[in-house]
């Protein structure tokens, strides 16, 4: 019988030296910038109960999701998705705290992929929940953070903003089915123009169904809203277009210049998104390596209705741009031997000097000659001999050390 004791599950991965170094930085960095802007650090559990993510309006596909059960039979699931268990977080205990909430957090989620989408089925993220703010301020202030943590990890970003009620009001005008408004927002997600007639074609020319048709195209700068407000200039939608069009003026005025582009046809799958939706990707990296949005009836869900803005970055995939700069192997730059008989005096060097802030290692050879071999093979720069004396043996110029 096969066994699986030295391989991982499909879908999920070692992270060995160097990867790990590059998620710690994108960690630190992304840290540090959420919490210069006021955010705070929570952490909601590993495991939750089924019914956090089944809230309808808000489910995610139970497919998707690693179910088992606890000593009492209660289905629970690993956590697929951060923002549902801090709105629960948010609507209980931190009830009675003053609004608006800033939260930030840093933990893995897991997504069973059926679809072979190639897609790891852990992945680390680290976001932000600005919860309890309503309208373009909040909006700014989310997108504002998204673009700062981003410069920091990614700094050859590109943005694109949207806004889930553009589709939802054209949506609304269709007669169709939920199933079928559904298929059709993938279609328009996906850019399959095929599909996308192919559900359109029954509707003929009905003005929803034609404004429809050219969402997927509606992308770009100024001349992309401007030739929404033919498609679609009154009502819900053209309200929402206006205030799409403020924004983007007034992210235009913060800086971000080029690396901004309106996208009516971005239409993020998550069902709690509400307003305004932003992704932003990078070069030579398929997925977006940042989604989020605006979901104000998610909290209302949980019981305590409250408007909320949020994102989350994927830190696996800035790790992975981050790597190249960050390079290999920090090589220790003391190593210490100590001669038989010297095995605690040497520990006590390597105490003190790792005290000092030295990064170092105590030798585990016998020998003086393959400590001296191991030292040369990893580039350590300098070599302590701890016995009677100790001999200090420069190995290698210390670069920019002086």
């Amino acid at each position: 019988m096969r066994t699986y004791s030295k391989i991982t599950p499909e879908g999920v991965r070692d992270i060995l030296f160097e990867e790990c170094r590059a998620h710690r930085e994108v960690q630190r960095r992304l840290t540090q910038a959420f919490s210069l802007r006021g955010y705070q650090e929570v952490i909601t559990p590993g495991l939750e109960y089924y019914d956090v993510f089944s809230i309808p309006g808000a489910a995610i596909p139970q497919r998707e999701m690693y179910k088992t059960t606890d000593n009492r039979g209660r289905l629970v699931v690993f956590r697929p998705d951060s923002t549902l268990p801090i709105a629960r977080m948010a609507t209980s205990r931190l009830q009675s705290h003053k609004k608006p909430l800033r939260l930030f957090y840093n933990q893995n989620v897991y997504r069973n992929r059926p679809d072979l989408s190639g897609r790891n089925d852990e992945s680390a993220q680290m976001g932000i929940e600005l919860i309890g703010a309503p309208g373009l301020r909040a909006d700014l202030e989310a997108i504002s953070v998204a673009a700062q943590a981003l410069s920091d990890c990614a700094p050859g970003f590109r943005m694109e903003v949207g806004h889930a009620g553009f589709f939802q009001a054209l949506a609304d005008k269709l007669p169709l089915s939920p199933d079928k408004k559904e298929e059709l927002r993938v279609a328009i997600e996906l850019k399959n123009y095929a599909a996308l007639e192919g559900l359109l074609e029954p509707l003929g020319h009905d003005p929803a169904a034609q404004a429809m048709r050219r969402l997927p195209r509606l992308f770009g700068g100024e001349e992309a809203l401007e030739e929404a407000r033919q498609w679609c200039g009154s009502g819900e939608a053209g309200e929402t277009l206006g205030y799409l069009r403020a924004l983007y003026g007034a992210l235009q005025n913060l800086g971000l210049g080029d690396r901004l582009m309106v996208d009516l046809g971005l239409v993020q799958r998550n069902d709690y998104y509400t307003g305004v939706v932003f992704s932003a990707y990078v070069p030579r990296h398929g997925s977006a390596v940042l989604m989020g949005g605006r979901y104000d009836a998610l909290c209302g869900k949980f019981g305590e209705p409250m408007p909320a803005v949020g994102f989350a970055v994927d830190v696996d995939a800035c790790a992975r741009l981050l790597g190249g700069y960050i390079g290999g192997r920090p090589a220790p730059r003391v190593l210490v031997y100590g001669e038989p008989g010297y095995e605690i005096q040497a520990e006590n060097s390597v105490s003190n000097l790792t005290r000092q802030g030295v990064p170092c290692e105590l030798s585990l050879w016998d020998g003086w000659e393959e400590s001296l071999a191991y030292a040369q093979e990893l580039g350590i720069s300098k070599l302590l001999r701890v016995g009677e004396t100790v001999t200090e043996l420069q190995l290698t110029e210390e670069e920019g050390n002086p």
